[in-house]
């Protein structure tokens, strides 16, 4: 719907461009953690972001941005005894690509400070690059190329991609504090295509079976049981449930923004003014 707006826009003359930074925190939701119907909030990390804005007129706004995240789960943090048990964790740096689309609900213009605040909407396409890694005997360990449940043996599947789509949409406020400078909040979610964030959606497969055909490590990290109860690993039978294959992972990411204006030649989006500074007009 953005993008269709966008579209339909450009014959509107831009006069405002802003580069800035987004100063955040991200966590995630899926098949490891305290619940895998919310956000997981036992597991924040920093973000970091940079972004460029173009204002096509004071209430369409396209956005490109290269992001930087983290997020991780333990089933040690769960209150359900069989997922702890199950004794799963993992850690991924996420390095997301995005075109969004926003759309300020207040109209906004900073330019003579006529349009000073507003809250927006936001929703568009993202690439993204993730590695899942897992603690083990002290190192850290990549999850994808073992093949936990049994990828790239004979008769399952091939091993998931490390580069997948998402779509990020959420929402944001944002208040020029001078014609220059714009400060904001921002909270969104990604839907993503994928639920090997975590490197967990589907079954187990017996441990001698993964053994052999993936390895000894693939088969000490596909079922962890084991190390929890303090005893050898546990050889359950293969299409026993590990994950859950029906809902894919999302990620969130959210934060502080700074951008910098860089106005066109005859100004901004609806007419100049000076810089001044006074309460937000609507």
């Amino acid at each position: 719907m953005f993008f269709v707006i966008i579209l339909f826009s450009l014959s509107l003359t831009a006069q405002q461009f802003e580069v800035g930074l987004l100063f955040g925190v991200s966590t995630y939701q899926g098949d490891i953690g305290p619940s895998s119907n919310r956000l997981d909030l036992n597991d924040i990390h920093p973000s970091f972001g940079i972004f460029g804005r173009y204002n096509i007129n004071r209430f369409i706004t396209a956005k490109a941005n290269f992001t930087y995240a983290k997020i991780s789960a333990t089933d040690a943090q769960t209150i359900d005894d069989s997922r702890r048990k199950r004794n799963l964790s993992f850690q991924s740096k996420v390095y997301e690509l995005g075109l969004t689309g926003e759309f300020n609900i207040l109209g906004y213009e900073a330019w003579g400070l006529q349009k000073r605040f507003s809250p927006y909407l936001f929703g568009g396409i993202a690439v993204f690059y993730h590695n899942p890694e897992t603690t083990y005997q002290g190192q850290l360990v990549e999850l994808q190329p073992l093949g936990t449940e049994g990828q790239g043996m004979d008769g399952f599947a091939e091993k998931y991609k490390l580069i997948q789509f998402a779509i990020p949409m959420g929402v944001g406020v944002k208040i020029a504090i001078s014609e220059r400078i714009n400060i904001g909040l921002e909270a969104g979610t990604r839907k993503t295509f994928t639920d090997y964030l975590d490197d967990i959606s589907t079954n187990y497969v017996n441990y001698n079976q993964l053994l052999l055909g993936n390895g000894a490590l693939a088969a000490e990290l596909g079922n962890r049981t084991g190390e929890y109860l303090g005893t050898e690993p546990i050889n359950v039978t293969t299409g026993t449930q590990r994950g859950n294959p029906d809902a894919d992972d999302w990620y969130f990411i959210g934060g502080v923004t700074v951008s910098y204006n860089i106005f066109g030649n005859s100004g901004g989006l609806g007419g100049g003014g000076k810089d001044n500074f006074g309460c937000p007009t609507f």
